[in-house]
């Protein structure tokens, strides 16, 4: 799917400039590697929790808040779940099948392609950044670079919460690191329990302050957009791991894939 995809700038100068409305909307991208590395237990249970985790990012918007789901997969091809992002109160899960290679780069310019008001952040509404959730087992079988740095150009994806879950041995938590821009963000599932709770962890947390106020700090009152957006990422990073390190001992009494 656009395999030519360029990058979008047109909201650069202000991508938060949004149209005064009382209902603020939220979208969530779920950025999923379905190459043949993840077949089997693997994507079985993905698609287990993510059936799961539905209700429980329901709970996090509120009557404020309109939380949006988009879905982009990644093996050989992009492909996403649904044609524009869908509120959450709605959403249903399509389960995931894997084959292929790994083209994470190709994914990126998708991602960043769609990143747009001209395209998936078109709501008259949106008003908080999106939150970014990528999920992968394995190291790129293209040029990520290349599309990173095309992702990077776009506002959307620099004032955008970013986080990220390498799953079993092979996956690369230094290039995951490259993507969110801080270690903090970034965490690993060896196993099927720790890949339900890590999906968990960091999916909810990250919904529960990318859907909090831009007046993070009200205190201080010349916080920049900038400022608020550093301090969001740099607290969602802190929350994840408190969570995570609160949930180790869990971790030790289950079995691998």
């Amino acid at each position: 799917m656009n395999e030519n995809a360029k990058d979008i700038n047109s909201d650069a100068d202000d991508p938060l400039n949004a149209s005064g409305v009382s209902k603020k909307s939220l979208v969530i991208f779920f950025v999923i590697d379905t190459s043949a590395s993840m077949k089997g237990k693997k994507i079985g249970e993905l698609n287990t929790v993510m059936e799961e985790l539905i209700p429980e990012i329901r709970k996090v918007g509120g009557a404020d808040t309109d939380i949006k789901l988009a879905v982009l997969t990644f093996s050989t091809e992009t492909k996403w779940m649904y044609s524009f992002p869908v509120s959450v109160e709605s959403f249903e899960w399509i389960r995931l099948n894997a084959s292929g290679v790994t083209s994470m780069g190709k994914a990126f310019e998708e991602l960043s392609e769609k990143m747009s008001r001209n395209s998936f952040l078109n709501s008259p509404s949106l008003s908080f950044a999106p939150v970014i959730f990528l999920m992968t087992d394995g190291y790129p079988s293209d040029d990520y670079k290349k599309g990173l740095k095309m992702l990077q150009s776009n506002s959307w994806y620099k004032f955008g919460m970013k986080t990220a879950l390498g799953i079993g041995n092979d996956a690369d938590d230094d290039m995951l690191k490259e993507f969110t821009g801080s270690a903090d963000t970034v965490v690993h599932a060896y196993t099927g329990g720790q890949l339900a709770k890590m999906i968990r962890i960091v999916a909810v947390t990250a919904s529960q302050i990318g859907s909090k106020s831009m007046t993070l700090a009200e205190e201080n009152k010349e916080l920049t957009e900038n400022d608020v957006f550093a301090s969001k990422q740099k607290l969602l990073g802190q929350q994840i791991q408190e969570l995570v390190s609160k949930d180790d001992d869990d971790f030790s009494f289950d079995t691998g894939w």
